[in-house]
């Protein structure tokens, strides 16, 4: 069989199975968050927490839950960290150093999982599991419930009330992504993933000798940091490591669980606003970008254009074997066009303009389909910029979903898409220009690497605002300088937006429907769809072209 062809039907089954899933998996997260029974478990966390689940919240006080939640979960991650030395099962690594700890603390809570080390070499088991297990959980949980306070906004008529976040923080977590992560784990240790509290000890290689190494909970890390679009690997090869993604059918069973809640939760908004047909437009904008990325992918890497990517007969530096082409092509897309960050093969060794896809994937926001919450939540920020832009053009006041979107709700939407671009552009430029950054680059392979030292760079703030968490691989991100940097840029990048999109629901919330009118723009038709996949390209393309064209697009064309 051609290694195109297989990646053609990889891409299939995949297809098919998200389709299957779709319906179910949409329809019972909006039976989750909707309901009002509390279960026996979720009764005693409440307690714990000394909250009130039925209590209703206005947007102020849903963001003062997500704010503090998210400063415990970074402050317990640092201490965690910084008091690693000390803890049972810390496999004798010593404690992390105080910039490290918070990069890694705030990349975690902010479900972007960027990693400056490797985790076989640094996190004991304690750390791994109580520590980074526990908020891939949580931190797409969080991002679950601020997507739903958003649909409520559409949906709810004439108040303030978003619901409760910490019924909805629980409910997602409880509900959804513990049963689903259960299930996953058992595959993936029936297809050979480890699952072990094992230490330090050596294992032979196929030429002689041994290698050491360590195990861990693998298997049940894997699947949550691919169920919740987090990324964080068990092993400094991340996807890449036949513990943690053994075979070929493991590698699409893993893009499955990247994808298959940010596509079902457009089932669940349309669930919610009492409209199936909305959450259809959605699904087919995310679909289509989803699909183009991909088909650019599997052809810039298929074509292995040069003498050296032509005598090995394809693109398969820094590739798995086990994979292939097609297997590694539809994993990046998935990875960057998601808030995963996980990777099957090191991007950085991608062909010029498969970066450059990379790099647009995760410059669009993520929402194609996005991270678990943050896809659906930046989709719909999107479609109110669309229906506004629309409605410029028909010389009409925009509504959308039958609320009018009136000055406070555009300024709300603009300051959303503008916030990762100026992180992006404003840390990627000081870094080129400060001399504390460059001299943190200085026995590093990026400087004076031309545009793609420029691209890793650029790449590195891009997956950190956008709560990625990726990286080309070839920039040493382990200083004080990207530490810091990076932290805020991930810490920023997650709940300044969320500020906006919680504002957004609850002014919208407040509002009286507006009743549907022969003028009225259709949302749910596919010309808005393809209404919505311009405005995004076109936004995003007037945003980063020219920092595309320093970088990839540069090296491409050279």
């Amino acid at each position: 069989m051609s290694p195109i062809l297989a990646g053609v039907l990889q891409l299939t089954a995949l297809v098919a199975a998200l389709a299957l899933a779709y319906r179910p998996l949409g329809d019972h997260m909006a039976a989750m968050y909707s309901s009002r029974k509390h279960l026996r478990v979720e009764k005693v966390i409440y307690r714990c927490i000394g909250a009130d689940p039925d209590a209703q919240m206005r947007w102020p006080a849903y963001l003062r839950g997500v704010l503090a939640f998210s400063l415990a979960g970074v402050l317990f991650l640092y201490l965690l960290q910084r008091l690693q030395g000390g803890l049972p099962l810390s496999l004798g690594f010593a404690s992390i150093s105080p910039d490290q700890a918070f990069n890694t603390a705030a990349s975690f809570v902010a479900n972007t999982n960027w990693q400056s080390y490797s985790g076989e070499q640094a996190m004991g088991h304690v750390v791994q599991t109580a520590g980074l297990a526990v908020q891939n959980f949580v931190s797409a949980a969080t991002g679950m419930a601020v997507a739903i306070a958003l649909v409520r906004g559409f949906a709810r008529t004439r108040t303030g009330d978003l619901g409760n976040f910490w019924a909805d923080l629980v409910r997602g977590t409880v509900r959804i992504l513990i049963p689903i992560a259960v299930v996953g784990a058992l595959v993936l240790v029936a297809c050979g993933a480890i699952q072990n509290f094992s230490g330090i000890h050596g294992v032979g290689q196929f030429l002689g000798g041994t290698q050491q190494t360590n195990g861990g909970a693998v298997a049940s890390q894997e699947v949550i940091k691919e169920l919740g679009t987090n990324g964080g690997g068990y092993f400094n090869a991340n996807s890449a490591h036949p513990f943690e993604n053994p075979n070929g059918f493991t590698n699409l069973f893993e893009v499955f669980l990247i994808l298959v809640i940010p596509l079902a939760l457009t089932r669940t908004f349309g669930r919610l606003v009492g409209n199936v047909r909305q959450g259809y437009a959605i699904l087919a904008t995310m679909g289509v970008i989803w699909l183009g990325f991909t088909a650019l992918m599997m052809w810039t890497e298929f074509a292995h254009g040069g003498p050296a990517l032509q005598a090995a007969g394809a693109a398969m530096e820094g590739k798995e074997n086990r994979f292939g082409i097609g297997g590694s092509s539809i994993f990046s897309v998935a990875t960057t066009l998601t808030s995963t960050g996980a990777v099957d093969g090191f991007h950085d060794s991608f062909t010029a303009f498969g970066g450059g896809i990379q790099l647009l994937g995760m410059m669009l926001g993520e929402i194609a389909p996005g991270g678990v919450g943050s896809g659906l939540y930046g989709m719909l920020v999107m479609a109110v910029i669309a229906v506004f832009l629309a409605g410029l053009m028909v010389g009409r006041t925009p509504e959308y979903l039958g609320k009018k979107l009136g000055t406070r709700q555009i300024k709300l939407a603009a300051c959303y898409i503008l916030v990762t671009p100026t992180l992006v552009l404003g840390f990627t430029a000081a870094s080129m220009v400060l001399p504390d950054a460059l001299g943190s680059m200085l026995n590093t392979k990026a400087l004076g690497a031309g545009p793609h030292g420029f691209s890793e760079v650029l790449y590195a703030f891009t997956s950190g605002a956008n709560n990625n968490g990726s990286a080309f691989g070839g920039l040493n991100a382990n200083t004080p300088w990207y530490n810091t940097t990076i932290g805020l840029a991930m810490l920023l990048g997650r709940f300044l937006p969320m500020v906006f999109v919680l504002a957004l629901a609850g002014s919208l919330a407040e509002q009286q429907p507006v009743p549907e009118t022969a003028g009225t723009l259709r949302t749910e038709k596919p010309l808005f769809a393809g209404l919505l996949v311009g405005t995004i390209l076109i936004i995003t393309g007037l945003t980063y072209f020219p920092a595309l064209a320093l970088g990839p697009i540069a090296e491409g064309l050279s």
